[in-house]
């Protein structure tokens, strides 16, 4: 499973598997920390749930999880295989070996690289996720932008309008064709820099947080971590780097959930003005207790599921 001694496949093929099972693990509450981050309506994260759970059942948790279970089985393969093979370059040219675990500056360095080649592919991949998980969303009368000019009137109220049998997109496919359609491929990069934000430090507060966990639950220096060791470094690190990334992660979800009818956010900073403007600063730590919620199961199940295949795969 390698083509060198310090490039090695099998680590995309771990990520791979582990990147599937953390999206069946995960999905239902990136659901929720989608609507109330881009959406409207909602009180808290209760609020939420309830109110996916009475207006579309279970299934409304699961909307637009075909493309992330393919998509992001692939992204977490780049990630854990760039991260891997990363840090074994850095050993080689710093200290001669590859084979020579990295020091935490190492660590530091290997993990803003994957954040930053991550966004070329999450960019697109969350767009769509969103897209999909917000289009059965309330729609504002503000945003519709309806056939010829409506006349202003100055005592005319928007208010809220529900269109449930509404829908932009009829799956993946139709969704990433419908953007390119109308927004050229630089639609599907949408929230991009709000993502390398959000991902260069998220990524550093999530790979570090990692392996001292699992130093601190080694038995000894020698030994390898178990795996309910692995388990619980991997989701203590989740939730550490996604609470951390709350902020960015708000401002990322609301532009690629804009523009699905008529655009409000002019760029990043225009979004976070708009934002704390009418909502005010507390709007960026929306979903916070969800991601760290989310984020524990959902990291938890990647690593663990990450080493476990990897140890599979080199003992074959």
């Amino acid at each position: 499973m390698k083509s060198s001694n310090n490039f090695r496949l099998d680590d995309f093929l771990a990520g791979w598997i582990g990147g599937a099972s953390s999206v069946v693990v995960g999905h239902p509450l990136d659901t929720v920390k989608t609507r109330l981050q881009a959406g409207k309506g909602y009180k808290n994260m209760m609020h939420c749930i309830l109110t996916i759970y009475r207006k579309e059942t279970v299934t409304g948790f699961f909307k637009g999880m075909s493309f992330p279970l393919a998509s992001i089985a692939v992204y977490n393969s780049v990630v854990f295989g760039f991260f891997s093979n990363t840090q074994r370059l850095i050993s080689k040219y710093r200290y001669g070996d590859g084979r020579r675990p990295c020091g935490m500056l190492d660590l530091t360095v290997a993990s803003m690289l994957t954040g930053l080649v991550s966004v070329g592919l999450g960019a697109p991949v969350d767009l769509v996720k969103i897209r999909l998980q917000m289009q059965t969303q309330m729609l504002l009368t503000e945003n519709l932008q309806l056939a010829g000019n409506m006349p202003a009137v100055s005592n005319f109220r928007l208010h809220s309008i529900n269109i449930p049998d509404q829908r932009l997109y009829r799956g993946p496919v139709h969704c990433i064709s419908s953007i390119l359609q109308s927004e050229g491929l630089q639609g599907l990069y949408r929230g991009a820099g709000a993502m390398i934000l959000r991902d260069i430090p998220g990524y550093v507060l999530y790979f570090i947080p990692y392996t001292i966990f699992c130093n601190l639950l080694k038995p000894d220096a020698t030994s390898s971590p178990h795996p309910c060791s692995i388990w619980l470094a991997g989701g203590l690190a989740g939730s550490i780097s996604w609470v951390t990334a709350t902020p960015a992660d708000v401002v990322k979800s609301r532009m690629q959930a804009d523009a699905q009818l008529q655009r409000k956010y002019k760029g990043i900073l225009h979004c976070i003005i708009q934002s704390y403007k009418t909502e005010g600063a507390q709007v960026f730590f929306r979903g916070a207790s969800v991601n760290a919620i989310r984020g524990f199961p959902m990291s938890a199940t990647m690593f663990l599921t990450y080493e476990l295949s990897l140890q599979f795969l080199r003992s074959l």
